[in-house]
């Protein structure tokens, strides 16, 4: 039993091809993909963003943009301009991570330092796990409303639970239920978790063409969609565009920073170029859906439902009813995977590469997220905190600003992937910090902040300075390039700068003593117990 709760027996087994100088640094999960690891084609790359495409967060898109005064005609251009944006530095990042097939976390070291790169590593771990939780409660209300489909009598289930802790009986039974459904998808590999996403990429657009269906014959567009016309104009209809494109850009924008994690594992550079033109035209036809659906319920029902599960609610045939439910809680088991619980397991194999693979981060994801953060209590009563989370993409332009000019602007694509997992290699920069990076994040994210306050709290008006709110990806991603490349410009750092990539170790002498003979094993010492895989 001691053998089984000692740290070490936890250990993971060094993989032998790990350019790092120990087994502290690095693990397999964190090496660069092997070549037979590389299993993404195109069509995956297409399966994956109409899976991605069709989840709740995405139908409810337009919903803000209508309430803020936008008609669906301004709305749905906003969100193609906004995805367009984001599929170009999608794929910027996404071309770094599919040369060098390694994970956000580690290219990130090439760019912010070895040590400053924790810092984007750290928070994105918090910001998925957190996400993780709410997407979960989302999937709870799929399994409760599949299950009253079938057994009208659950939603008559008596409660048990304290009211103020923001879930019934009921809701913590369908909770527990959608996280049982949803753990074995998060135990299978990056490599094999394609074919989740080919299959919901299947299924679910066929699903919501049946809602359009529906909704279009039960109100015609001429009815639903026709009388709603913009209620703004001049300089207020201007930032209310703005505005409503950056909520189109925040919905992804954490993917545009870390979709290496997906592209590392691309059979060929070229296989995920598709996403130029997939995600814009996939996002805007989605956002067009649960535009023409909620319009064809206020019809309906007098209801103005952007959630679609009250909609789904609404329905007297249960087996439309289960169905529909169905589609949703596929889309948001495979949103959930794609966008936080593989993101969080990829981050924590970099804060604990001897202890955590992918998989076992994916469970840590999956306890602490699913859990510990109680997400139904954040859901009743953290409004303001939920503001303050979705207002994290402050950051996330910046971090692809800077990834994107230091790759292809600074370095001209030449980057040395042994010296990402050395400590003492060249990006160690000064003492493990790159200080350009963080001169660069200290010029473009506070300028956002008043922003962000008053949209936590509407009742403290900072301004027309709070403005900058309203553009901050825009802002944070020109401002952190335009600062990162100057201050680079100007102080050069000369010792990371190469005439030719190095990918692996045989391809250039390595950049620090301790990786000299690229004997790994030699350098991990003897394997651990691995108890649990």
């Amino acid at each position: 039993m001691s053998r089984w709760l000692s740290p070490k027996s936890w250990a993971l087994e060094p993989s032998p091809s790990t350019f790092a100088p120990t087994s502290k640094w690095s693990n397999k999960d964190m090496d660069p993909v092997a070549p037979e690891d590389r299993t993404w084609s195109t069509r995956n790359y297409v399966a994956y963003w109409i899976s991605d495409a069709t989840n709740t967060a995405v139908w409810e898109l337009a919903s803000s943009m209508l309430a803020i005064g936008l008609s669906w005609r301004q709305a749905l251009p906003d969100i193609a301009v906004g995805h367009v944006v984001i599929a170009v530095v999608m794929v910027l990042n996404g071309t770094a991570g599919a040369r060098m097939h390694v994970a956000f976390p580690v290219m990130n070291r090439s760019s912010f330092g070895f040590w400053f790169s924790y810092f984007s590593v750290i928070s994105r771990v918090i910001l998925a796990m957190f996400w993780f939780g709410i997407q979960t409660y989302t999937g709870s209300e799929c399994v409760y409303q599949m299950l009253k489909a079938i057994w009208p009598s659950t939603a008559n289930i008596p409660n048990h639970i304290d009211p103020s802790s923001g879930i019934t009986s009921s809701g913590l039974m369908c909770y527990f239920l959608y996280w049982l459904i949803q753990l074995p998808f998060m135990l299978v590999s990056p490599q094999k978790i394609r074919h989740l996403f080919t299959a919901k990429a299947i299924i679910v657009p066929f699903a919501w063409l049946a809602i359009l269906i529906w909704a279009m014959i039960k109100a015609p567009p001429s009815v639903s969609l026709s009388p709603k016309h913009s209620q703004l104009s001049g300089s207020d209809l201007s930032w209310a565009w703005l505005s409503a494109l950056n909520s189109a850009f925040g919905i992804y924008a954490t993917l545009s920073v870390n979709i290496p994690d997906f592209t590392r594992y691309a059979k060929t550079e070229q296989a995920q170029y598709v996403q130029v033109a997939i995600i814009p035209t996939v996002f805007t036809l989605v956002a067009f859906v649960g535009i023409a659906v909620t319009s064809a319920g206020e019809v309906l029902y007098g209801e103005t439902l952007w959630d679609p599960l009250r909609l789904i609610d609404k329905w007297d045939n249960r087996a439309a009813a289960f169905f529909a439910a169905f589609s949703f809680l596929l889309a948001t088991i495979g949103t959930n995977i794609s966008a936080n619980s593989l993101s969080a397991a990829n981050d924590m194999t970099v804060l604990f590469p001897r202890y955590l693979n992918i998989r076992r981060g994916q469970v840590v994801c999956a306890i602490l997220g699913g859990w510990a953060l109680a997400p139904w209590e954040i859901l009743a009563s953290g409004q303001g905190f939920l503001t303050f989370m979705s207002g994290y993409t402050i950051f996330l332009g910046p971090f692809a600003g800077i990834m994107v000019t230091d790759y292809w602007i600074i370095h001209k694509t030449n980057v040395d992937v042994p010296a990402m997992y050395d400590p003492k290699g060249r990006y160690r920069y000064w003492k493990g910090i790159n200080w350009r990076a963080l001169a660069a994040l200290i010029c473009s994210v506070p300028p956002s902040f008043p922003g962000l306050v008053h949209s936590i709290n509407p009742s403290i008006n900072p301004g027309p300075v709070s403005h900058v709110f309203d553009i901050a990806w825009l802002y944070g991603f020109f401002t952190a390039s335009g600062v990162y490349w100057l201050l680079t410009a100007l102080f050069p750092p000369h010792e990371t700068f190469m005439e030719k990539p190095i990918y692996d170790l045989d391809d250039s002498e390595p950049s620090s003593p301790d990786l000299k003979g690229g004997d790994s094993e030699k350098a991990y010492g003897s394997a651990t117990v691995n108890p649990v895989q």
